[in-house]
């Protein structure tokens, strides 16, 4: 085994560009298989956490305007949510299983001693971080006394608190802010995974109550069961501008009375983008991994070849087939697993480069950020799998060609130039 071994590497040290030519093949092929499925599980891994702890089986429904006649009535009439639209979308179908409202006041002056920041407040429930990705950090959220008691108490968004007490991880629980005016306590910091104008949320009746908002509610946020297809989900749609539509006298068909954010549909049309980017990384993989394939098969046809006549005088001295035909395979085992390594472990260096670059890339211009980059890199079994392919597909490059060459008699080979 040593004498083949110096054998295969005395044969290497004299075909040096043809051994090079093959090693880039091998490497090539790994590396940016590798490196084109590091990036793309990056994109994906963004996409998937901007919508973590976010319930996909939700919607949220917000008044419009109607822009189609109806019974008499013109179009152009205001849509109003109240109380009653949410008895009803509680008690509408078997398919809602949660439902709450949410409702606004922008432009408050919120203030901490000589620091403010201008946010929106929005009166909550408490299930609201289930259905919309929001993360408790520190203390609570609007609780079932809360609402009962419309108590003063306001949770903030860390970066709010950044703004106001100069550290994200200044503890302010106890706290209390100004807001125009009023006082609420803080009692609770969250964040999220897309941080656009974060609003402060105090409890649903304690801004109904003091900013004299009445019944009437901006949205409806509810959580949906046994809405599993797309044709589900747009069936349910229908029937719930219909129960609206009923209450508020606007056609069943007029998109405009009311918007529905469906997040059933934004996630399977997600699932589906996904879907088709990690096909369209797979195919360009694979077809790169192939280039590769292609490469080694090539140069080990041309090797072969150019070594006919060496084959013929061991022959002639007495060597049997089967020892030329393991020096080739060897050889190509040996060059194909030696750059194959080399590829791979390049491949794996520059995801890991990406992820401590660009790992968890957030554009964030204020107070506003969005995860574009997340964590691209490849599991090492994929790796070790690709490579081990393209070392087996190089064996097989070398075996058919060496073993073509074996069977040509001495003086044939002996003749070949």
């Amino acid at each position: 085994m040593i004498d083949l071994f110096q054998e295969i590497y005395s044969t290497i040290r004299r075909n040096k560009l043809r051994t090079c030519l093959t090693g880039l093949a091998v490497a090539w092929g790994i590396f940016m298989l590798i490196v084109l499925l590091g990036a793309g599980n990056g994109l994906l891994n963004a996409f998937e956490k901007q919508s973590e702890g976010m319930a996909m089986n939700s919607m949220q429904i917000w008044p419009g305007r109607t822009s189609k006649a109806y019974k008499g009535l013109k179009e152009g009439r205001n849509i109003k949510l109240t109380d009653k639209e949410l008895e009803v979308t509680r008690k509408l179908t078997e398919h809602i299983t949660y439902a709450s409202a949410t409702i606004s006041q922008s432009g408050v002056n919120l203030s901490y001693g000589d620091d403010h920041v201008s946010i929106e407040l929005d009166g909550v429930m408490p299930n609201y971080p289930q259905t919309n990705g929001i993360k408790v950090k520190s203390g609570r959220f609007i609780n079932e006394l809360d609402i009962q008691d419309k108590r003063k108490v306001i949770v903030l968004h860390e970066k709010t608190i950044e703004m106001l007490f100069g550290s994200k991880e200044f503890d302010a629980l106890g706290e209390v802010v100004n807001a125009s005016g009023l006082v609420y306590r803080i009692v609770g910091i969250y964040t999220d995974n897309n941080s656009y104008s974060p609003p402060a949320y105090l409890p649903f009746t304690t801004l109904q109550l003091i900013y004299n908002k009445g019944k009437e509610a901006d949205s409806f946020v509810f959580l949906t069961k046994d809405l599993n297809t797309l044709e589900e989900s747009e069936a349910f749609e229908k029937e719930y501008r219909s129960a609206i539509g009923a209450i508020q006298q606007f056609d069943p068909t007029d998109n405009s009375a009311i918007w529905i954010w469906n997040r059933i549909r934004q996630y399977l049309q997600q699932e589906a983008g996904n879907s088709i980017l990690r096909t369209a990384i797979w195919v360009i993989g694979i077809f790169t991994l192939l280039s590769g394939i292609v490469g080694v098969s090539n140069i080990m046809l041309i090797t072969v070849k150019e070594r006919t006549h060496e084959f013929g005088i061991r022959k002639a001295l007495g060597a049997k087939p089967s020892s030329i035909l393991r020096l080739i395979i060897v050889e190509s085992v040996v060059i194909t697993t030696f750059f194959g390594y080399i590829g791979m472990v390049a491949g794996i260096g520059v995801t890991e480069y990406m992820n401590m670059v660009a790992g968890t890339q957030v554009m964030d211009i204020g107070i506003a950020s969005a995860t574009v980059f997340d964590n691209p890199t490849v599991d090492l079994r994929i790796a070790l799998q690709a490579t081990f392919t393209l070392i087996v597909a190089g064996t097989l490059a070398g075996f058919f060609p060496a073993r073509k060459a074996t069977k040509i008699r001495p003086i044939e080979a002996l003749m070949a130039n």
